[in-house]
């Protein structure tokens, strides 16, 4: 990050993201569904409730892989009896947003388990798997040229720490989903859908590699 971006992101005042936040709060406070009832009223004050939650995901429950944004849409569908929330849909981010959020600053706990070695070295296969019409792996980019520069652009690490963020290029905040889909489309390879399976477990491997890394959500980055 250029010390710019880093400024941006660390001053609430300055972090453009901090609108979507503001917005999941009050999202978290809304009743909805048929139920008529809020997150609130089963989780109470996220400052407290959700304090580490982020931290965790993507996690097994109930024997299957869940990311954040899929549990959200799990709670709106079984809890509130209310519709699933689109991926990358304002209110979705807002409230994945503002979740993350209670969690800035704590390291990444994700760990490798009995209940998700599978899904994790799933994971593992598809960030090294050349992918595309490019034939190129995450890998290639984020281990092995990780600093150099591509366009004029310096190369990550390619963490996942810092999800939702606000991208400067995109003029609007993002999850991890999106980023993937973008590296995806550059090496012309086809798309995993929002939400699948391919893309919780390659988020797993991912949050599993950047464990011990403090959560910076929500971030700014070019």
């Amino acid at each position: 990050m250029t010390p710019e971006n880093k400024t941006m992101q660390d001053d609430p005042s300055l972090n453009p993201a901090m609108f979507w936040v503001t917005d999941g709060q009050k999202l978290w406070q809304e009743k909805a569904g048929n139920k008529n009832i809020s997150c609130a009223s089963c989780h109470g004050e996220a400052s407290k409730s959700m304090r580490g939650v982020a931290t965790q995901f993507p996690k097994m429950i109930k024997g299957n892989l869940q990311t954040l944004e899929g549990q959200i849409n799990a709670c709106r569908v079984n809890a509130q009896v209310a519709p699933k929330l689109a991926y990358e849909s304002k209110e979705l981010l807002a409230l994945s947003a503002y979740i993350a959020s209670q969690s800035k600053g704590m390291p990444i706990a994700v760990q490798k388990t009995r209940g998700n070695t599978a899904s994790l070295e799933q994971g593992r296969q598809w960030f090294y798997k050349r992918m595309g019409q490019l034939n190129l792996s995450c890998a290639q980019c984020h281990e092995e040229r990780a600093g150099l520069k591509l366009g004029g652009s310096y190369i990550p690490q390619g963490h996942p720490n810092a999800y939702p963020i606000y991208r400067l290029e995109w003029q609007t905040l993002g999850s991890v989903q999106r980023r993937l889909r973008n590296c995806m489309n550059g090496v012309r390879a086809e798309l995993f859908e929002y939400g699948s399976l391919e893309m919780a477990q390659l988020e797993l491997f991912l949050m599993w590699r950047a464990r011990g890394l403090p959560l910076e959500s929500p971030g700014v980055r070019p």
